[in-house]
């Protein structure tokens, strides 16, 4: 048993979020299944035009973001047909980061198709009740690409990757749909350090619907 059944806070949609190699998808699955939710993944690896973005952004930019777009469309919109009955989730992406990516891959022509297709699509994603976005500086973040192998994540610039966490940073400053909160992830393991994990349930236990809360655990052993 863990906190997750305890007295507190209980969010019934729960976002996780972050830029590449933060650890997102992982805390994601770990508290789908502390908390018996369902899970809702980007899947990624779906995309048939990641690699050869990775390999050559400028040329393949467009239709990454297009074919990420209407995956994730698609999945919101299963979502909300499914919201009838009312369940509980915890997904790792939130729509938002669809155009926060097409604004840093896509050059001002392809940024207005984009936009133009985005408006026709007309998502109406559902507001999680907490959204958790996990930070971490930019060589963590490089550390962790590179060690958990995935081969077309190899290509990933520091550049790009730095401008990512830029563009997360500028998002969640202004960012007030949900109850949010901000974890500094760089010393922290959710996923196989139990004690860091448990401090993390407890914090969301003791949040306040509504507010916005920052994390920073004690460094741990990775």
């Amino acid at each position: 048993m863990t906190e997750a059944s305890s007295q507190g806070y209980l969010p019934r949609y729960i976002v996780v979020e972050g830029p590449i190699g933060v650890g997102k998808t992982s805390l994601a699955k770990r508290l789908a299944h502390s908390f018996n939710y369902e899970i809702l993944l980007e899947q990624a690896e779906e995309n048939p035009f990641l690699d050869r973005f990775y390999n050559n952004p400028r040329q393949h930019a467009l239709a990454t973001q297009l074919f990420f777009l209407f995956q994730r469309a698609q999945q919101l919109q299963q979502l909300r047909q499914s919201d009838l009955f009312e369940p509980v989730r915890v997904a790792d992406f939130l729509i938002e980061k669809d155009r926060l990516f097409a604004k840093l891959t896509l050059d001002t022509d392809e940024f207005q198709l984009y936009e133009n297709v985005y408006r026709h699509l007309t998502v109406e994603a559902p507001v999680p009740d907490l959204v958790i976005y996990l930070q971490a500086p930019v060589d963590v973040l490089m550390q962790r690409i590179q060690r958990r192998g995935i081969a077309s994540e190899q290509l990933i610039q520091e550049d790009y990757l730095r401008r990512l966490v830029e563009a997360y940073t500028e998002l969640f400053h202004y960012y007030n749909k949900s109850t949010l909160l901000v974890v500094n992830s760089a010393d922290a393991n959710f996923v196989r350090n139990d004690d860091d994990y448990e401090l993390l349930l407890r914090h969301i236990r003791g949040m306040r619907q509504g507010s916005r809360n920052y994390f920073n655990p004690r460094p741990s052993l990775l």
